[in-house]
């Protein structure tokens, strides 16, 4: 049985040594070490393979013998024995590839999970651009997991900020020209939504949704983009005014909820110019962003 096993040992000669005399003598094979130092001590990342019959508390007690604390045990496979800098390598290329991602890639590339699981869990913030990424796991992370963390959002935030978005704020006096006929968005507010029309004919729509008892303060937003008018700076608009209109309304976040897949969400809040922190849950990705400080949109309509 294969085990990736993280523990903390003492910064002292013969550390790791006094671990793999624990091993041998266990009759459990050393597959993988990856090193992480410290000034007074070194978090050791190991694979190990045991007798089937171990448990985890097997592996607690054998590397507690050589001295190791903080023991963090969970059964993998052979994975987890892949070249490290290729690990990164690969996620760095899985990330640029679909930038929306980013969240999902970064909690397997460190083990983690997006989402809190109710036990006691270190956090790892990332912030790409605005928006902020969370990701959680019971083994704390060490200084240099946080520094590769950080590099890998500081890449996409690179990335992104290189391809051409649309100016959030576009009017109805703006100069430049979308799409065919010469038409440029005109955007109102109707009741409880921001509406983008284009010749009088509705393109896109955000609807700030009433707020969610079990979370008051919080409202879900609704966004859509007719796809023939999308990547043209429509739904970051209509993103931004429906976050002012929510504040209006007394909210101090709303939610938006799309399918993880969804490559445009990430460069959208990105070029709104929001502060949001994005989750990834299965197929589910969620951005929630505070709203109580913006400047409220002007209410009209029912």
């Amino acid at each position: 049985m294969l085990w990736r096993v993280r523990a903390t040992l003492p910064e002292r000669p013969g550390a790791l040594a006094a671990l793999a005399a624990e091993c041998g003598a266990a009759g459990v094979n050393i597959l993988g070490v990856q090193v992480f130092p410290g000034v007074e001590a070194v978090t050791d990342e190991l694979v190990l393979s045991t007798p089937d019959a171990w448990q985890e508390s097997d592996i607690s007690d054998l590397v507690g013998r050589a001295g190791g604390e903080s023991v963090s045990a969970a059964v993998c496979t052979e994975a987890a024995l892949t070249d490290q800098p290729t690990r990164y390598v690969q996620a760095a290329r899985a990330i640029l590839d679909r930038p929306s991602s980013f969240p999902e890639v970064v909690a397997a590339l460190f083990d983690a999970d997006v989402e809190a699981t109710g036990t006691a869990q270190d956090v790892m913030d990332m912030t790409v651009g605005e928006v902020q990424v969370q990701i959680r796991r019971s083994a704390p992370f060490t200084a240099t997991e946080h520094a590769r963390g950080m590099a890998m959002a500081e890449l996409v935030s690179d990335v992104l900020g290189r391809e051409p978005h649309p100016h959030p704020a576009v009017v109805i006096s703006d100069s430049r020209r979308l799409g065919t006929g010469g038409s440029t968005p005109a955007y109102g507010v109707e009741g409880r939504s921001v509406v983008a029309t284009i010749d009088d004919v509705t393109v896109g729509v955000a609807t700030v949704l009433p707020a969610d008892p079990a979370e008051p303060g919080t409202h879900a937003v609704e966004l859509e983009v007719d796809p023939a008018w999308q990547r043209r700076g429509i739904g970051t608009r209509l993103l931004s005014d429906s976050a002012r209109l929510a504040t209006a309304l007394g909210a101090e976040a709303v939610l938006l909820t799309t399918r993880s897949d969804n490559q445009a969400v990430m460069p959208m809040v990105m070029a709104s110019g929001l502060r949001g922190r994005i989750r990834m849950a299965g197929d589910v990705l969620t951005v929630r962003i505070g709203v109580r400080d913006l400047k409220p949109l002007a209410l009209c309509g029912p």
